[in-house]
């Protein structure tokens, strides 16, 4: 029986076992880039447009000649800084406003969830790339179309943890003894919204790394000729036929991301919030 329990612990556990392996090698390949290319990721060698995987050119050439494993590195760097970075904003005012609507109640819960409202009847796509098409394309621009298109996510979801949390026995307790509201949320709601926003926090991440590869890929996103994974599967899309690891080689990359992020956050949501 007890050899059926690890065995059955280990079905569960060995994709989260290959999906940290896979991102720890993520990270440090990014962090290394440098040390690992053997080529520039902007330099055009117009010798070698589309060459074929070799010896030389691992993944192959782009149609500028570009080192393609080159340039799957530096995108590495560049979609875990996009999908870090745009957490802070996003968790920052979308936090803020669902705890201050959860303490409060009231008309400023009521204002701040109409304004939830409005955000989610615009379709997330659509405003995303009307929003980059408005502000123009470029890292800042992602980071606040990321930001206004994904704050109503977080600060619902807060705001119904904060509302669960005041009735709780602990707060009544609290309430009893004499404490103020503020010094309540700050002593023991905020410490138990902690495990929410990590389980956020690692969904998040692969959100907006979709997002970012996604825009690129649609032409709306950062400008070339960054290494992103979204404008080199753009690339190599148009000439997918003739060309096919110009395609493949950054899709597989943001398949097995996606994947490994994912299957990462789904397991540290189980842990830190068994409810689901």
């Amino acid at each position: 029986m007890a050899c059926l329990t690890r065995a059955c612990a280990w079905r569960r556990q060995w994709p989260v076992l290959l999906a940290s392996l896979y991102l720890l090698a993520l990270v440090l390949a990014a962090l290394l880039a440098p040390l690992l290319t053997p080529f520039d990721p902007l330099a055009a060698d117009f010798d070698q447009t589309r060459a074929a995987p070799s010896a030389q050119h691992w993944l192959g050439a782009d149609k500028q000649g570009r080192d393609v494993f080159s340039r799957l590195l530096f995108g590495a760097r560049l979609s875990l800084v996009v999908g870090f970075a745009s957490q802070a904003p996003i968790l920052l005012v979308g936090g803020a406003l669902g705890c201050l609507a959860g303490q409060r109640g009231g008309w400023t819960d009521a204002l701040i969830m109409r304004l939830v409202d409005i955000f989610y009847a615009f379709p997330t796509t659509l405003l995303l790339i009307a929003l980059m098409t408005i502000l123009g394309r470029g890292f800042a621009s992602l980071l606040i179309a990321l930001t206004i298109t994904s704050w109503a996510g977080v600060a619902r979801l807060l705001r119904g943890q904060v509302m669960r949390l005041r009735r709780a026995e602990f707060v009544t307790a609290a309430l009893g003894l004499g404490a103020s509201d503020w010094r309540i949320f700050w002593r023991h709601i905020l410490p138990n919204l902690m495990s929410t926003l990590f389980v956020m926090l690692s969904l998040g991440i692969p959100a907006a790394i979709m997002a970012e590869a996604g825009l690129s890929f649609l032409g709306v996103g950062l400008l070339p000729p960054a290494p992103s994974w979204g404008l080199m599967l753009s690339d190599g899309f148009s000439v997918v036929r003739s060309s096919p690891h110009l395609a493949w080689a950054p899709g597989l990359a943001i398949g097995l991301t996606m994947l490994a992020l994912y299957i990462l956050g789904d397991s540290l949501r189980d842990a830190l919030d068994p409810r689901g």
